[in-house]
């Protein structure tokens, strides 16, 4: 439990190193039967800046902790990736794919947490 704790706290870091924003972390750990622990949800502004933030979680959070993704997917159109670290599981999205999917909202039930943006 603690590990996945350190695991968001690095994964947010390493998204607010590119600029991503409106971070949400989306507690899932009272919640029966999920997939992971966590869903650490955020947007970047283009492609090219997801891209970056995806790139940026990988390199952050191997260096800080030795985790690697288990598998990383949607690295071809960059408008949706999702990165997965088995107990807890990044989206970074455009913010028009991530207000369309909504994934903070199936996820109702868990305990939301917002990040502040760093400007």
């Amino acid at each position: 439990m603690n590990d996945s704790k350190t695991l968001v706290e690095k994964i947010t870091e390493g998204i607010q190193e590119k600029k991503g924003k409106k971070i949400v972390v989306a507690d899932l750990t009272d919640i029966d039967d999920t997939i992971c622990n966590y869903f650490v949800v955020c947007q970047g502004e283009s492609p090219n800046q997801v891209a970056a933030i995806t790139d940026s979680v990988k390199d952050y959070v191997r260096e800080e902790t030795g985790y690697k993704p288990i598998t990383i997917d949607g690295l071809k159109n960059t408008q949706w990736v999702a990165m997965d670290y088995s107990d807890v599981l990044v989206h970074i999205f455009l913010p028009d794919v991530r207000e369309f999917y909504n994934l903070e909202n199936l996820w109702a039930d868990a305990k939301l947490i917002s990040i502040p943006d760093i400007d």
